[in-house]
């Protein structure tokens, strides 16, 4: 089982039990909010268009009030049981484009409230993790870093994601570092090195 698939199996259990209404790490996102987005994602594209074309604004507003209007129960299940039309399901294509995306998201809605704690991931879902916080996709996402960067995750060597002078070290487990590059600060991570350089990363995280 990829990534992709046991995450969103786990995340919608996890919408399932908490409901429409919990915040989120997602500015302005209820949890309600989040399934939306994703549903729009891999049912209704077109709803997406607003966010790129403001004139299409309008009707990404429509689309998303219709699917949020619809019961909480009937959401979860189209969100469990993607449209076989949707290239977001077609095996390696989903898992390349959904299993960062479920991940992330999954611990947006764990952790906006206080009080949450990281998952204790099993080695499977820890290495894939893993590999995808270290692949050129996540890197591309740190190449205005004006420092290096390594992670340095347990039981693992360190991993050079931007490579510069002088060199900050993301300590933590790979779902902390891949949070961090994907820009939440709702983590445990902790940032080691020269101190330029821990200053200049902390600085850049804030700017993500």
């Amino acid at each position: 089982m990829g990534l992709a698939t046991s995450e969103r199996a786990a995340l919608a259990d996890y919408l399932q039990e908490v409901g429409p209404d919990r915040p989120t790490l997602c500015e302005g996102w209820t949890t309600g909010d989040l399934l939306a987005h994703l549903l729009i994602r891999e049912r209704r594209p077109d709803g997406a268009i607003g966010l790129v074309i403001p004139a299409f604004a309008g009707h990404s507003d429509r689309v998303r009030r219709e699917l949020r209007a619809r019961p909480w129960d009937d959401q979860i299940a189209d969100f469990r049981h993607p449209p076989a039309w949707s290239p977001l399901s077609w095996g390696p294509i989903g898992e390349l484009a959904n299993g960062g995306e479920f991940f992330i998201h999954h611990e947006d809605a764990r952790r906006g409230e206080p009080g949450w704690t990281p998952r204790a991931l099993d080695p499977a879902t820890a290495d894939a993790v893993a590999d995808l916080g270290t692949s050129q996709l996540m890197r591309l996402r740190l190449r205005r870093c004006p420092v290096g960067l390594t992670a340095v995750m347990p039981g693992r060597r360190p991993a050079l994601l931007h490579a510069g002078d002088p060199v900050a070290q993301l300590h933590g487990e790979p779902g902390e570092v891949l949070l961090w590059i994907a820009g939440r600060s709702a983590i445990e991570l902790q940032i080691q090195g020269d101190p330029d350089a821990v200053r200049a990363a902390e600085g850049f995280a804030r700017r993500m």
